[in-house]
């Protein structure tokens, strides 16, 4: 059975990740210290191949790794404060700092576990954020090398981590895969216990994503709907259970060694496209209004990946549409 390490494995796409390589017969440990939402439950915890440490990245003893590290034969380095685009104005420090310093900590294990034990792999989440500055869409891969360095720090930090990926290989030899996930989108995804309430005209602002954040206000009754901008911004908003099932392949296919991938759907949607959509499911018989709230300034207009390389070596594909994933985000909402 191979073993598989996941850090943040009880956050958003953390736990798609734990559902699908325990689906495939994988042992995984989780790591989750539950920074973001606080103590929280997983349907993947009570699996018999599921073990969680409750504690943080940078606890990790990297000189004499646990005998529970020793036969992890991939890493995939999820853990990270992240958030939506309120996130990236309210701890534009922490975001750099922080996600820096979990990051060398999980380079550090990983190297000591490539040289003396079974890690064969480290696979890092980096982020569409990292094509922040392209004026190149469909953007692919090879655009990381050529556009402008992302201006958020978030941007900057996630193009960074990619980095830590190319100099830990190039001094130790560690193989690595660097994975995008483009604007996932599924349940799961809960309030953030740092978050600071935003109004959104009536309705407290969701700082998680733009999805769960109309739903909530539809949910709530308002109307106009308010959104932030003009609702021109475009993205390709991928289910949670492609973007776990597109990095499991990657770990699972040695053309991905030292290679990276825009993992995503490539079919691109406006917000007010998104809103709209919402609003017709939940208030089908109701004209559909909206108003424009100022927009953040990292609000960027455009995230629209190349997905040709992932098809190409990988075999992915996203096949979960986008009505699909709003009436499964919808579902879990409103019970709340």
């Amino acid at each position: 059975m191979t073993k598989i390490l996941i850090t943040g494995s009880q956050g958003f796409i953390g736990s798609y990740l734990c559902a699908e390589f325990l689906e495939k017969g994988y042992d995984v440990i989780g790591v989750d210290n539950f920074s973001k939402y606080g103590p929280i439950t997983r349907p993947h915890d009570d699996h018999p191949n599921f073990h969680l440490l409750e504690m943080g990245v940078r606890d990790f003893n990297t000189e004499e790794p646990p005998d529970l590290f020793q036969d992890v034969e991939y890493i995939i380095a999820g853990a990270a404060m992240i958030g939506g685009i309120t996130y990236f104005h309210k701890f534009a420090y922490d975001l750099l700092a922080t996600n820096e310093r979990i990051l060398a900590q999980t380079f550090d294990l990983a190297i000591k576990l490539h040289a003396d034990h079974a890690l064969k792999r480290i696979l890092v989440l980096s982020s569409s954020m990292v094509f922040e500055s392209t004026e190149v869409y469909p953007t692919p891969e090879t655009e990381v090398k050529k556009c402008p360095p992302p201006l958020s720090t978030y941007g900057f930090q996630k193009l960074a981590a990619e980095y830590f990926c190319k100099g830990a290989n190039e001094q130790y030899g560690l193989p690595y895969t660097i994975i995008r996930p483009f604007n996932c989108v599924g349940i799961g995804e809960e309030k953030s216990i740092c978050e600071s309430e935003v109004k959104s005209g009536n309705i407290e602002l969701m700082m998680s994503h733009v999805l769960p954040d109309i739903i909530n206000k539809i949910l709530k009754g308002q109307s106009p709907l308010h959104i932030l901008g003009s609702g021109n911004q475009v993205r390709c908003y991928t289910n949670g259970v492609d973007i776990a099932r597109g990095i499991r392949m990657a770990v699972e296919n040695e053309a991905a060694i030292n290679e990276d991938f825009n993992i995503s759907t490539p079919t691109a949607t406006t917000v007010l496209e998104l809103a709209a959509l919402v609003w017709g499911i939940l208030r089908p018989t109701e004209e559909f209004d909206y108003r424009s709230d100022d927009p953040f300034e990292y609000d960027v207009q455009k995230r629209i990946p190349d997905t040709t390389k992932a098809k190409e070596m990988l075999g992915f594909e996203a096949t979960v549409g986008l009505e699909e994933s709003v009436r499964e985000v919808i579902s879990y909402m409103e019970p709340f």
